[in-house]
């Protein structure tokens, strides 16, 4: 588990509320994430979890509240919303892989194409980061070659391979097979004991109580619980929050 640093609120959220016509999916969320903190949002499908991080990375528009990233309001209209979303990586359920580019092609992309990087520079990049997680012998592969589990495992290394401020994933788990569950969860852990800043939505609660700094229950849009990973697991202070539990734990 990483220790936060004295650096506080890489990203900080304030009153962040979002509906789809009648349906209120965010409703005032408060939340700060500091550097090299690993956050974990977990909750009821339709609790809000994917709907947040993608009003981090501007996929969604809020209502109304505002998301400041490294002390800037990137929630202003007037900001350019293609160069905060360089500044953060994502990974979604679903690959979401270039199925007619290499893997190698598909990990260099952003650097190449929004950071500008040279093809040289953006390869030798890609190629040490495919070999940390023992995926160079797939560099030239199209992803259709790869299980689902290495599909993740090179979309985590292309959100990553432009060093990112922050990195968001949502449900990276939930797509794949049970038994490819476990390498790509290795590798999250990776992530996180070498320092990078997440913000993850998840529902394997082991892993979260293992690897999170923080874990943040979501209910209908608003967060009931935000607290230490051990003391969140151990010694909830919501009802809600222990309902949950125990219901997630039956299952």
């Amino acid at each position: 588990m990483n220790a936060a640093t004295d650096t506080p609120g890489l990203l900080r959220l304030r009153g962040i509320r979002r509906s789809f016509g009648e349906k209120l999916v965010l409703d005032g969320v408060d939340l700060d994430v500091d550097a090299h903190q690993v956050v974990a949002l977990v909750g009821a499908s339709g609790s809000g979890k994917s709907t947040l991080l993608r009003t981090v990375n501007l996929l969604e528009t809020i209502d109304d509240g505002e998301i400041l990233l490294a002390g800037e309001d990137v929630s202003d209209p007037r900001v350019d919303a293609d160069a905060v979303r360089a500044r953060i990586g994502v990974v979604f359920q679903h690959y979401n892989l270039f199925p007619h580019l290499s893997v190698l092609d598909n990990v260099t992309l952003a650097a190449r194409l929004v950071h500008r990087m040279p093809r040289a520079d953006a390869e030798r990049r890609g190629l040490e980061l495919l070999d940390s997680v023992g995926l160079a012998g797939f560099a030239a592969a199209f992803p259709d070659r790869l299980s689902g589990g290495q599909q993740q495992r090179v979309a985590i290394v292309r959100a990553i391979a432009t060093g990112p401020e922050l990195l968001l994933l949502d449900e990276v788990t939930s797509a794949l097979d049970p038994e490819l569950v476990g390498e790509v969860l290795a590798l999250v852990r990776s992530l996180a004991e070498g320092g990078t800043t997440i913000l993850m939505a998840t529902h394997e609660m082991a892993f979260a109580r293992e690897v999170a700094d923080r874990v943040v229950f979501l209910d209908a849009g608003r967060i009931i619980e935000d607290a230490p990973a051990h003391e969140f697991f151990t010694a909830p202070r919501e009802a809600r929050t222990r309902e949950f539990l125990t219901r997630f734990l039956r299952e």
